[in-house]
């Protein structure tokens, strides 16, 4: 009897674990995915790939985008945008001599799409705005820098100095809200992310004239609050810092890293930043980590916070922890990469294609400035990522280098797409998703190309 009933108890599971809702590791809902951690427990994604290995699908996107991939069950949310007539292309390893002070008088397509996990195919493209752009930005940035964001129901896509756009998983406009338009640091444009929690959108926009952090309701659009900062131009994504103690919003910056309660108080803050901050922070281990690492700047700070501070928490001179701040690393931090805490570790991916590692904990030293490159240096600017014990570092050839996870750097391999890549990649249900220049990447498990 019981031998009998087996076929249809195994027909019934099947049915129960395929209703059963995906966990969070399936989803990558936001910039360096779940709580920005950019890790991942999937012990099934891929290690090695190719252009025609390992490749699931490829599809072309139009325009240009620095903008990461989202994805939640089978849909890929993207933004790009498309500029009417000829466009310069984007040089790899650039930083100075990019500068375009003066804003394209062509038309220009702001879009969003979405794509089937599945197979590549496009499902739909939306237009949010069209029209000459109305500030500038560097040549190695883009109009579509910022990743979008996604709660499961409807998608926000935040195009700095143009708006912020809300869309169901059809592509229905559900509401918008246009943004004013602000001048940036020698008009390099903008590339913060949005966040969500709990119903509510976060926006940080430092920029030179008038820097803010407003809190919307997801829903709706509608302001809950605003709060002026007194900063100029960042470009490091906010976080949302759920600790033992409290939730709040943390905001690095050149004056000051700040952190804010739900309602917009300012809770702590503290100095001693590089000039240009970029890495988006994290936390691991009861710990936040911020940096920021510009390369002409002697100071290229990491901090790791504890939970609790209020009021001023800066370290005095000569100083590398205190009461709030458990360790600090004068020089270790990435400029444009953020750094990640894989195992027991702090992973740090320098633009010039070195690589540290730094215990999570303390922040004591394991190793320093290993080369990735034997044959050469090359540029970095998409964060790594980590998982099958392994931390994966993209550079702007389109090259993936893979690196043992632990206490000794041991170089793994090398994947290649030959192309060039910015964007940091999103994994999601068995699948490493990578933008390039030009195209959208799906890699799995499976052999060569379809």
């Amino acid at each position: 009897m019981q031998m009998q009933s087996r076929p249809g108890f195994l027909f019934l599971s099947i049915l129960l674990l395929q209703a059963l809702p995906l966990s969070a590791e399936e989803h990558w809902p936001q910039f360096r995915g779940p709580k920005s951690l950019g890790t991942s427990e999937n012990n099934n994604l891929p290690t090695t790939w190719g252009a025609n290995q390992n490749v699931k699908w490829r599809t072309d996107v139009p325009g240009y985008g620095w903008s990461s991939p989202i994805a939640w069950g089978d849909k890929i949310f993207l933004t790009s945008v498309v500029k009417d007539g000829e466009v310069e292309t984007p040089k790899k390893g650039l930083y100075f001599g990019g500068d375009r002070p003066t804003p394209s008088s062509a038309r220009h397509q702001w879009m969003v799409y979405c794509l089937d996990l599945k197979s590549g195919k496009k499902l739909w493209e939306k237009q949010a705005h069209q029209g000459a752009p109305s500030s500038s930005i560097h040549l190695k940035n883009t109009y579509a820098s910022e990743t979008p964001v996604t709660d499961g129901e409807r998608v926000y896509a935040y195009f700095g100095n143009v708006g912020i756009y809300c869309l169901d998983f059809a592509g229905n406009e559900i509401w918008s809200k246009r943004l004013e338009s602000f001048k940036t640091r020698y008009g390099w444009g903008t590339a913060a992310s949005p966040i969500l929690h709990n119903g509510r959108l976060y926006i940080v926009n430092d920029n030179e004239e008038q820097s803010f952090l407003v809190a919307l309701d997801a829903k709706t659009g509608r302001q809950i609050w605003r709060v002026e900062r007194d900063e100029k131009s960042n470009w490091a994504t906010p976080y949302i810092w759920e600790n033992e103690k409290r939730t709040e919003i943390v905001t690095p910056g050149r004056n000051k890293v700040r952190s804010y309660d739900l309602a917009g108080k300012l809770l702590w803050e503290f100095g001693g930043m590089s000039t240009i901050v970029i890495p988006t922070p994290f936390s691991k281990f009861g710990l936040l980590y911020v940096c920021s690492g510009y390369v002409g700047d002697g100071t290229r700070p990491v901090f790791a916070i504890r939970p609790g501070a209020s009021g001023e928490i800066s370290l005095k001179p000569g100083e590398t922890s205190n009461e709030h701040i458990a360790w600090y690393q004068k020089t270790a931090a990435p400029y444009n990469p953020s750094p990640l805490v894989y195992g027991d570790y702090f992973y740090v991916l320098y633009d010039r294609g070195l690589f540290s590692c730094y215990e999570a904990r303390t922040g004591r030293l394991v190793y320093d400035r290993e080369r990735l490159n034997p044959e050469g240096t090359g540029a970095y600017t998409a964060s790594p990522w980590a998982c099958n014990g392994r931390v994966f570092c993209l550079s702007e050839d389109g090259d993936t280098f893979v690196i043992e996870a632990g206490p000794k750097f041991k170089l793994l391999g090398k994947n290649s797409l030959n192309e060039m890549c910015m964007a940091t990649p999103a994994m999601a249900q068995e699948s490493l998703i990578v933008r390039t220049t030009s195209k959208l990447y799906c890699i799995q498990n499976r052999g060569t190309a379809n």
